[in-house]
């Protein structure tokens, strides 16, 4: 099995920008819980960084037919990209939808999700532990 980790802008300075809100851990410590729980659960996981929307719309896009579950962070393209939510529909692989924070305690408009509209969950103000949920959700449906 494998699953492709999408991040969005801005998540490559986790534990520089807005600790308060983020954390304090750094983008080396989500890599690292990424490898940790691939090996714990015996797959493969493949992470994407970009701060690009098309970048991030062209690793949607080459994932179909090459993984079988997405987790994704579009971070603040989240409240405003359709073309992403596009691409998860076009490629129908399962995705789960991740935000560090809890974005429904926070402005109004980060409470839109478009790409969520794709996504069969979505968990939020887990900190980097929702990303160890994203993964262990999608292990247990796709097996």
């Amino acid at each position: 099995m494998k699953i492709l980790v999408i991040n969005g802008p801005n998540l490559n300075m986790l534990g520089i920008r807005e600790p308060g809100i983020y954390g304090k851990s750094s983008f080396a410590d989500l890599l690292n819980l990424l490898e940790a729980t691939a090996r714990e659960l015996g797959i493969e996981v493949e992470q994407y960084q970009s701060n690009h929307e098309g970048d991030l719309v062209d690793k949607i896009q080459w994932a179909y037919g090459k993984v079988d579950g997405i987790v994704i962070n579009p971070a603040a393209y989240t409240h405003t990209s359709v073309a992403i939510l596009d691409a998860l529909k076009a490629v129908s692989i399962p995705a789960v939808e991740v935000h560090i924070s809890d974005v429904d305690a926070r402005e109004s408009f980060r409470q839109i999700s478009y790409a969520g509209l794709a996504c069969c969950k979505t968990i939020k103000g887990h900190g980097l532990e929702g990303y160890r949920e994203a993964i262990v959700y999608l292990f247990q449906i796709l097996q």
